[in-house]
């Protein structure tokens, strides 16, 4: 099956990934013929406009690690709102869609909300992302800002954290210093797989009750 880009049609086979020469405008025209479509994903920066199709593990994945984020958020007695999906947007420079996004120290300046003003109301304090197709970059995240990035990739989790005018590899969670994050999410995806969704959440919450 052969992925298809017209100005009626947009059609790509799951996993597949498409970069075109684009204009912030051309960008717009695509995002608009998408609609309110799950997928294909798509991604504009500098000058380049990025398709991509995701396959049924990604969202799998993408589902457990959100649902591990909110169980260590509750064990802790944090606040937060969480989306999915969304669009980030600097007009003529960035536009992308996380997989998952979390406001946790931010969470009440967008409560409420049916439309984030990006470069006016906080970015997300944290964003989820899974590569599968090499469709990511975490230096997307850079122009808005957003402290930390989770990007799962090759059944491995990396803490990205903002530094100054960087991302740099962390062995912890700003949000969950106290937790090997990278080993919860591994755990609670191997039971996921061999049991299912349900299983590995209520062994996390057992697991944490047991800590305390």
């Amino acid at each position: 099956m052969f992925a298809v880009v017209t100005p009626d049609t947009i059609h790509l086979p799951p996993g597949a990934v498409v970069r075109l020469p684009g204009s912030w405008q051309d960008y717009q025209a695509l995002n608009e013929q998408l609609g309110d479509r799950s997928s294909p994903r798509i991604k504009y920066r500098d000058g380049e406009i990025l398709l991509m199709a995701p396959l049924p593990e990604h969202g799998r994945k993408v589902s457990v690690i959100a649902d591990v984020v909110k169980v260590l958020l509750d064990h802790l007695g944090r606040e937060y709102e969480a989306f999915t999906p969304i669009t980030m947007e600097l007009p003529q420079e960035s536009g992308i869609e996380p997989d998952y996004c979390f406001y946790i120290e931010n969470w009440e300046a967008i409560a409420g909300k049916d439309r984030i003003n990006w470069g006016v109301d906080p970015s997300p304090d944290l964003v989820v992302e899974i590569d599968i197709t090499s469709y990511t970059d975490v230096n997307d995240y850079l122009p808005y800002r957003v402290p930390e990035v989770w990007l799962f990739r090759k059944n491995h989790l990396v803490i990205y954290r903002l530094q100054g005018d960087r991302y740099t590899v962390e062995t912890s969670s700003r949000y969950f210093p106290n937790l090997n994050v990278s080993e919860v999410v591994t755990e609670s995806l191997k039971i996921a797989y061999e049991r299912n969704t349900s299983a590995a959440i209520r062994e996390l919450r057992r697991k944490l009750a047991s800590e305390n």
